[in-house]
This record gives C-alpha cells, structure tokens and sequence, in this order.
C-alpha cells in the first residue's frame, strides 16, 4: 500500500461525513505530507495504546505484537516491529519524527478467524541514527496503526548502543582471616549497558549459593564468605558481563588460617629415682595451619614428687668408696696448686733485683720540639674526605688526633685561597687540567676513589658568583648562591652519591631511609652563605604525619641529628624545605647528608616505584622475571637500568607507584593468568613476599622478587599474563605481561632515564635563572620591611614558601635567600614570568626589567 492509496480512504472517510476528532486530521494531514513535520510537544509523551476514537462499526486497531527495547551492539543495526489488527496502515515514528515509508518492510495477511486484516511492520535502526541524539535524549521509537474507527499508539521502545567498560569500579583485596570468620570482597563491575551482571568464581570454577550456603551474594554484587573454612583458601575472581563483553577482575587471594592449640596435660609419669615426674601436651587441637600462629606456653613440664611418692634408697659401701676418691683426688690438686704459686713468686724477686737503675727506659723518651716548613698547601681544598666509613680512615683520624696533642698547631695556609692568577672560569671548569684534580681526589691515604664511577659523581671550579652541582639522571645538585663565597676566593667542589652498602647508617626502631646519602665537599671551607643542597626523598603525605630529620656525619664517622622538620628554632643554622619529592636543605657547612623518617600515623606511606625486567631473548626452556621494589627516586631507578643494561635486560610494563605504608604487613607478589597449556610456573606457593622491614628501613638495595617460568617447547614464542604487587591490607598495582621472543627480541631503550641534558658544573650567570643585576635590585626593594607588607614575607608567601619564616628572617638579606630556594626549585623549568607577576601584584616595578633575555649566558 502506499500514500496515494491512503489518502483515497481518508477522502472516502470525509465524503462518508465520519465524526473525526481534530488530532485524528491532524496526524492523517501530517502524514500525508511525506510524515516529515513533527507533533506538537504534548503528543510526544502520549503513553503505549493510547487511541483516538471516531463513530464507525469497526473496531480500533490493536496491537498483537509492540517494539520492545533493544541494545546496538558494536555497528550492527537492530530491528523493530509492530503487528495489528484491524489496521489499514501502520507506520513508525521515532523521537516525535515520522520514519520515511521506505524505510518499512509491511506485510499483509488475514485473520481467518475474524476474517480482519492484520499488518506486521518493521523497520531498521543503525548506530548513526542513534549517535545523532546523544546527548540530547534517549533514543525512542512506536508505532502508529490506523483503522476507519480511529488510531492506536504503541508503547515506546527506546534504542541504546551497548557497551562495558574496561576497569572495574572496585575490585576485590586479598585478605588472611582466621577459622570461622565472616569475610567480605567488595566488587563495583565497570560502568555499561545494559548494567553488567556479576559472579564470582573460587579458583576458576563459578560459585553457586544455591549448592553451598556458606556464600552469599549481595544486592550490590559483593561476596560474603559466612564462615571461613580451610576449604575456602582460594583465589577469587569477580566476572562482569553483558551483551557486549565479558570483565575479569584482579584476582584476590583469601587464606584461612589456624592458631594452634594446646591439648590437655598428659597424666604425670611415675616418681622417677631423682624424684621428679614430667607430664607433656602437644600443639595439635588445632595443629596451626597457613601462617597461623603457634601455641604459647612449654610442651614439658617437670615437678618434685611428694615425698610419698619418691622412692626411698640407701647408701651401699660402693658409693661410699667413691666419695673417699674424689675427696683426696681434690686435697692433691690443692697442695700442687700451692707449690707452683710458691716458684713462681721466687723467680720474680730474682729478676727485680738484676735492675737496679731505671733511668736508661727512660731516657729515648724525651720531649723533641718538632718545626715543620711552611708550604703551600693550598691545593688541600680539592682534595675529598673519606667518603666511606671504613675503620681504616676513622683510625685515622684518632692517630692524627694524638699526634696533634703533641705537636703545637701554627696559623698554616690550609684554608688559604688558591691563587687567582692560576684559574680562569670557563663554563664552570678551570683551565688547569681536569686530569690533575682527578688525581688529586684519588691519591689520599685510607679513601677509595671518589670517581670509580663517573654517574655518581659532578665537580666543578666556583668563585663569589656561584653556580650549580647537578648528577644528571639522579635527582641530586647542589646550588652555590651568589656571595656564598667569599670574594677573592675559588674553590674546586665536589658533589657524589654513595651507594647503601658503603654507608652504615644506624636507625633505631621504625625509622627508614627517605632519601639517598649525598656528600658535597671539601669538608671545611669557609661559606659566608648557606648553600643548598636538593635531594629527592620518597615520602608521601603531609609533613605533619612523618617526623623527618636531618642527619650529617661527623668527622670521627658517627651519624648526628642537626635538624628536626617541624621543630625549627631560630639559632639552627640548617633548613629543610620539603616539597612533592624533592627536599632543599640550606647548610653552611659541607659534608655527608641524608633524610631518616618515622611515621606518626597510619597515613604516612613511603612510595615505591615498582619496575618490571625481563631477559630480552631466550634460548633455553627457563624465562626469569624480576619486579624490583624501588624507593621512589631517580637514584634508585638509575643503580636498576643500569645493571639490567648490564644484564641485558628488557622493561616489560611501564614502572607503577605504589604507597607502602607503615603497617608491619608484608609485600606480595603473584603471577596470573599465564597460558597453562605452553608454560608452567615454578613458584610452589601461590605468591612470594618480601618482608615489611626490608622494604621499610631503606637500606637494601635493589631489592627485587623473581619468578621462574618453563616453556613446554621451544617453539612456543609468546608470554601473556599478569602480575600482582601488593601490601597486605593495603594497595596494590598490577602489571600486564605481552611479549613475543621473536618479534621484540633486544634491550629496552634506557635513553628515557636521561632526565636532563645540562652539564653537571655550571659557574657563574649561566647557572640562574635571575640575572645578578636584578636579583640585587629586588633584593634592595624587599628586604627593607614595609607598614604595607610588601616585602619579603608577601613574597615568601606567595611563593609557598612561608612554613617557617624565622630562618629567612634570621639572615642579612631574606630576599636573597628565598630567590635562592627558588632558583633550586625551578631551574629546569623556571618561569621569570610568573615571579614578574607576583611582583607586580606587590607594587614593584622590577618586573619590567625580566625581559632581559638569557641568551648572554
């Protein structure tokens, strides 16, 4: 039937003079009009067999079959239908538009009941129609059938594009819980539609609550174990899925353990000959199981009997004889005794009397008054300090020690300068050669090398107008302000990282190792200024939940607590200021420093950085895989990228942060969702751990878990899996394995660990962001207090720089030394603008003079 043919029924209809409502006209007319032109407002919310009735002996349409909602699931298009009876003509109309008439498939047939006509219509929905509307409303479709007594509405059927999302909302944590407790593991499936229906599944195999009560599914998806049996040691994995995709989750470990019990006390033995009795229990009702904890207390106990019990012997002639024995056995050892003391005492006055004149042990010791030459040893300021605590060099230090409590001490040209005809400063080098300083450095009694390894370490040569120490990829520089040294003066400085094992660092109870130990030197030089010091640490949280001090090493090698965050007082002459993860630490006096934490609460965790490494081929059946567990610096990450270059080594997954917090629980790890058809692990418990304190005191190095797989053949080229790192009761991070041996065969590309490309000296302008001339001028302008406040405190806290104000107050220009802490915080990226602003929102006018442009360094 088509439109023509309609529009003669409607004409009859008009010529018949049927008493059509005015709505009925009004859809006839519309849809006569190619069914382009949309109803009024009030028509579209008209609900499912809404009708419209007219004076005729027909019935109204009804329908036998309405659209029903349906989901687009990836591009495929959907189809709806509509079936009535009595109907002339049935026609879509999807979101207040009609569906054009080709776009419907009709087909005819009739009743042979009723003898009435019944039409079926269909018609297509694609994808595109529906992104069309997204965002303005749900995409919805009815139909509507006509009849000579009037029209009748379908229910609406709304049209959706299906889909799931990738990650869960929350996922299930591995918990150890004892015999017979409750236990929860939370799930939130990922957001889709239509919503994702959710089951369990204990180690693969899919959990029924109706085949064991002990498990019970909540309205929200999460699993409750009633009461934790043995049995119930198992990994558990939450499955999402819908019409789209089906969604595992991390798979969380739940173990039921046991705390051994005592048994009763046996009965007590029989009265032995001693007159004792022993009774004996065992740690069996229960024996402990999966970590639980052993029975306190003895397994034997001893008691005396009663004398009723004991029973009663005598002496025999035999036992008497042998007491006599050991009686005079005793008396003769006590006579020879005597006898030996007697001798040795005679031989001794014999000997006294041969020395009857003591002055000649005297007289090769007499007092020598000792006059050295005055030499030039001004070169002694390059030279570094032991930079290990061996006993070799603190034995060292107490012989010299003594030797100065005898030898007069004169005004010596140690300190002395160096002669300023002899350098020139050139890019923070002097000309003299390189290779002389390194000699230097290397040539002293009881010191290992300080440049046995060139990454670890920068030097460079200073005068009055500073400059910048920086070990590229370590997240280590050392900042000398301007008139920081002396004017007149050139100093050969040094700045070097230790590795752990080379430092014995003492830390009592939960303290731990926030930061690498750094040495910036020589020890001893004369400063007119603090210098600063910037170290990354792996701290995470608020100050106020750690209690973090400064450590220096003294001469004599013992560790010594200078400075205490939080707990300033204002004749320290140290600082520390503690940012995301970099801490900048002001001091006067060069030396060995490090950052030692203990945390306050339960929200203070250190973050670790998690890397996993693999071989990059493999030729045998065996394939290691090593995650090592990180402080979070750049020095840790370095010390791992570069043995495993050495090693040969590839980075199988992007390294993760995790927060280890201080919680006495352990760190574990777990391998997941290998091919078991093509490779076998050879872990013999379901995870490995690393202990809490190993990973707590910072002291370890490279620290590091391996999981051993087997290939069943050489063949087989592919790895596909998952590994789990987690803290017990704490967070976690997971790692996805894809690697193909002859595909991506080769080492990982380690340039990304080069952070930086300056060199590691810079000297004088070139090394600030600041020029000198107008680092002076604001200098000048804020230092000067102001009724207004528009000096150095505005500025520090403008700069986030006002914890404690008190140390900037307590030195001659708190200007200059605030510019300092922000010339260390930003120098790779520094923004002159962003000072300028602030200045200008403090009323000065030295912002205008910021476009001096840093090309002139």
């Amino acid at each position: 039937m088509n439109s023509g043919s309609f529009a003669g029924r409607m004409g009859n209809r008009r010529d018949s003079k049927l008493d059509t409502s005015m709505g009925y006209e009004e859809d006839t007319a519309r849809f006569c009009g190619h069914c382009q032109a949309k109803r009024k407002d009030a028509e579209y919310s008209e609900t499912q067999s809404e009708t419209i009735p007219v004076s005729s002996s027909e019935a109204l349409p009804h329908f036998l079959v309405e659209p029903e909602d349906v989901y687009i699931v990836k591009n495929k298009p959907v189809t709806l239908v509509c079936k009535a009876t009595p109907a002339t003509q049935i026609y879509f109309k999807c979101n207040g538009e009609w569906v054009h008439q080709m776009n419907h498939v009709t087909e005819e047939t009739i009743d042979k009941v009723t003898g009435l006509m019944v039409l079926r219509v269909k018609t297509d929905i694609s994808r595109q129609q529906v992104e069309k509307m997204f965002g303005l409303e749900e995409y919805w479709c009815q139909c509507v059938a006509w009849s000579s007594s009037g029209t009748t509405k379908s229910q609406k059927a709304f049209v959706r594009i299906a889909y799931l999302r990738k990650n869960f909302e929350q996922e299930p944590m591995g918990k150890e819980v004892p015999l017979d407790q409750e236990v929860l593991l939370h799930c939130r499936p990922p957001e889709g539609v239509p919503s994702a229906k959710v089951e369990w599944l204990k180690n693969e195999e899919l959990i029924d609550p109706t085949q064991d009560s002990n498990f019970y599914i909540t309205m929200d998806h999460n699993l409750i174990i009633k009461e934790a049996r043995l049995s119930d040691t198992a990994n558990y994995t939450c499955v999402a899925k819908n019409i789209v995709a089906r969604r595992r989750s991390a798979t969380a470990a739940v173990t039921t353990y046991v705390d051994g019990s005592w048994t009763e006390w046996s009965k007590w033995s029989t009265c032995g000959t001693e007159c004792t009795h022993w009774r004996n229990r065992e740690c069996s009702e229960p024996a402990p199981r999966n970590g639980g904890k052993e029975c306190d207390g003895i397994v034997l106990e001893s008691e005396n009997c009663t004398s009723d019990l004991c029973p009663q012997t005598s002496a025999v002639p035999a036992d008497i004889a042998l007491y006599t024995g050991v009686a005079a056995v005793a008396v003769c050892l006590t006579l020879l005794l005597i006898v030996v003391i007697l001798v040795y005492r005679k031989k001794q006055q014999d000997f006294d009397s041969d020395v009857t004149d003591s002055s000649i042990l005297t007289t090769g010791f007499q007092p020598v008054n000792i006059k050295t030459p005055k030499q030039d040893n001004s070169h002694l300021l390059t030279i570094q300090p032991d930079l290990t605590s061996s006993s070799t060099y603190q034995g060292s230090i107490r012989s010299r020690q003594d030797i100065s409590d005898k030898i007069p001490m004169t005004n010596s040209p140690l300190l002395d300068p160096l002669a300023s005809e002899r350098h020139t400063l050139r890019n923070g080098t002097a000309l003299s050669d390189t290779s002389n300083f390194m000699a230097r450095l290397s040539m002293q009694t009881g010191t290992k090398s300080l440049l046995r390894v060139a990454s670890n370490t920068a030097f460079g040569t200073f005068n009055f107008l500073g400059g910048r120490l920086t070990i590229p990829s370590r997240g280590i520089s050392l900042l000398i302000p301007p008139e920081a040294i002396p004017r007149g003066k050139i100093y050969e400085l040094y700045l070097t990282i230790h590795k752990k094992e080379d430092v014995r660092l003492p830390l009592a109870g939960c303290q731990t190792l926030l930061s690498p130990v750094v040495s910036c030197g020589p020890p001893g030089v004369l400063l007119t200024g603090p210098v600063i010091l910037s170290i990354q640490h792996c701290a995470e949280g608020n100050l106020e939940n750690w209690s973090i001090k400064l450590k220096k090493q003294s001469p004599q090698g013992n560790w010594e607590e200078v400075l205490h965050l939080g707990q300033e007082i204002p004749s320290n002459p140290y600082y520390c200021q503690l940012d995301g993860q970099l801490s900048h630490i002001f001091t006067e006096t060069l030396g060995k420093y490090t950052l030692v934490g203990e945390s306050l609460n339960t929200t203070a965790a250190k973050r670790l950085r998690l890397v996993l490494f693999a071989p990059g081929t493999c030729t045998s059946l065996e394939y290691n895989i090593r995650v090592y567990c990180l402080e979070d610096t750049q020095n840790a990450l370095k010390e791992v990228m570069q043995l495993e270059k050495h090693l040969g080594g590839r980075l199988l997954d992007e390294p993760k942060i995790l927060h280890f917090k201080d919680s006495y629980h352990n760190l574990r790890l777990s391998l997941h969702d290998i091919q078991r058809s093509l490779w076998t692990s050879k872990l013999l418990d379901s995870y490995q751990e690393i202990p809490f304190y190993h990973i707590w005191n910072g002291c370890q190095r490279n620290l590091h878990c391996s999981f051993t797989l087997e290939r069943y053949s050489l063949s087989t080229t592919e790895l596909d899996g998952k590994i789990w790192v987690w803290q017990v009761e704490g967070e976690g991070q997971s790692f996805h394995i894809h690697f193909n041996f002859a595909k991506d065969a080769g080492q990982t590309d380690f340039q990304f660990m080069e952070l930086s490309n300056c060199g590691t000296s810079l000297a004088g302008p070139c090394a600030f962001k600041i020029p000198y001339l107008i680092r002076q001028k604001i200098c000048s302008s804020l230092d000067i207090p102001s009724s207004r406040g528009s000096d150095w405190r505005m500025l520090a806290y403008k700069l986030k720089l006002d914890r404690y104000l008190n140390y900037f107050a307590s030195k001659a220009s708190p200007t200059s030394v605030i510019l300092d802490l922000w010339e260390a915080q930003h120098f790779h990226h520094g923004n002159l603008n962003h000072l300028a602003m602030i200045m200008a929102e403090m009323g000065k006018q030295e912002p205008m003079i910021f476009v001096v442009s840093e090309a002139e360094c």
